[in-house]
């Protein structure tokens, strides 16, 4: 019963307002910003071209060349604008990128020269998204595929050999995975696992610091306000008073996790949905869906595998927690708490960002050793070792963590059951203001 209440009180003491309000408000802004990046991406590639077009020749040659690019599902609008100054037509038409077929451009045509258009496009960020729908690029390429089809035809081509020109041979692109097939490209199965795999090492980096953070200030708090030793020497064993504040910060950090994973989710499905929705490379046209694909290659998790990734994500978290218990034992102010948390900074950056660019079981056999021997890279790691099949790799590592948390367990209980967790610090050639205090 004096467990329950001292985890009562150290969770009223870490789950405040503040805290859940500002959980919902950042996973309402990923959110947010996961439904305004799907509304740019669909703008991005949707199939029909929207061309705002000034035709200054004016032949018959361009006007039955705007009639094939609409044949085309293209939107044409026209406009009929003079001048050379480009700011002021894009002003003018309110369009963000505008072509110009010039005078003489059927006359080029018919002395068998290259014709030429002029490209209009404005740019007012740096933001790639923001620019993906603001250029000419596909609207060009629609143009210069319609023009050749005119000029085949008017050579006396038919519609089999201007096609055969124009696709001279047909790609069916297969993915494998281990002895298992997907008739669809690997580079847009990359992109998805990417996104997918992109939402782990993400969270369990913030999770780190935060957790980490949070006990270490928590710690070194009561240290400074004595009100550890007056918790340490009430008529409870020490073992509940610490397993009470470390599972009120797992418990903590758990609901962080589950926030942010909503949050990260919606905003990475907006980012990636619209664009992996099909999968080309199939023959004949056909598409697949990237679902099945990722079926088909065995790369889907269940939920048998998504409690394996919770049950390494809650050893780091434990892990985390018992090591920042001992490093804020040694904490003599708030500013400290902050410099302590710089190794845990490290050992969860090292693989964050190896796992972000490379694959850690192709690495030199030295450099993985040094690698995994950092306990948060298997968690970095799971996913795509359960997608591929790397059972072994996996259960190691997940036995490597569990053996970790208890040796860390064990320094931390050995360390709290002693005095020295009141008088325990790192000075930084500063002086103990513990010390200072029992002169």
């Amino acid at each position: 019963m004096k467990f329950f209440n001292l985890l009562k009180k150290e969770l009223a003491e870490l789950i405040t307002a503040q805290t859940i309000i500002g959980l919902i408000v950042t996973m309402t802004l990923f959110m947010f910003l996961g439904n305004v990046m799907n509304k740019t991406m669909e703008e991005a590639v949707k199939k029909e071209y929207s061309i705002s077009l000034i035709d200054r020749d004016n032949t018959e040659l361009t006007k039955n060349l705007i009639d094939s690019l609409k044949s085309a599902n293209a939107e044409i609008a026209e406009y009929d604008i003079d001048g050379d100054n480009y700011s002021e037509i894009l002003k003018t038409t309110e369009k963000e990128a505008v072509i110009i077929i010039p005078e003489g451009f059927t006359e080029k045509i018919e002395n068998g020269e290259a014709p030429e258009i002029i490209s209009i496009a404005g740019m007012d960020s740096a933001a790639m998204m923001s620019n993906l729908t603001n250029n000419n690029s596909g609207a060009v390429s629609l143009i210069k595929n319609c023009l050749s089809m005119m000029l085949a035809d008017k050579a006396g081509l038919d519609a089999e050999d201007i096609e055969l020109i124009n696709s001279p041979l047909n790609v069916s692109e297969h993915t494998v995975v281990s002895d298992k097939s997907a008739n669809a490209s690997a580079d847009s199965i990359m992109n998805s696992l990417m996104s997918q795999n992109m939402i782990l090492p993400i969270i369990v980096f913030v999770l780190i610091m935060m957790t980490s953070q949070m006990l270490m200030s928590a710690i070194s708090n009561e240290k400074i306000d004595k009100t550890l030793e007056t918790l340490l020497s009430a008529p409870v064993s020490r073992t509940s008073i610490l397993g009470a504040k470390m599972l009120a910060a797992a418990i903590v950090a758990l609901l962080n996790a589950a926030f942010y994973t909503i949050g990260f989710s919606s905003f990475m499905s907006g980012t990636a949905g619209t664009v992996t929705e099909e999968l080309t490379g199939s023959i004949s046209g056909q598409y697949i869906s990237v679902d099945e694909a990722l079926n088909q290659l065995g790369l889907s998790l269940g939920a048998g595998d998504y409690i394996l990734v919770g049950l390494q994500l809650f050893l780091t978290i434990m892990i985390c927690l018992s090591i920042s218990l001992m490093l804020g034992a040694l904490v003599n102010d708030t500013k400290q708490a902050q410099t302590m948390v710089m190794p845990l900074m490290f050992m969860a950056m090292i693989p964050y960002i190896i796992s972000m660019f490379s694959d850690i079981n192709t690495l030199p056999v030295v450099i993985r050793i040094l690698v995994y021997a950092i306990p948060f890279t298997h968690t970095f790691s799971a996913m795509s070792n359960l997608m591929f099949g790397h059972m072994g790799i996996f259960f190691s590592g997940l036995v490597y963590q569990a053996i970790a948390f208890i040796v860390c367990m064990f320094f931390a209980l050995k360390l709290f059951k002693s005095d020295k967790i009141l008088t325990a610090s790192l000075n930084l050639g500063q002086k103990s203001r513990f010390k200072k205090s029992d002169k």
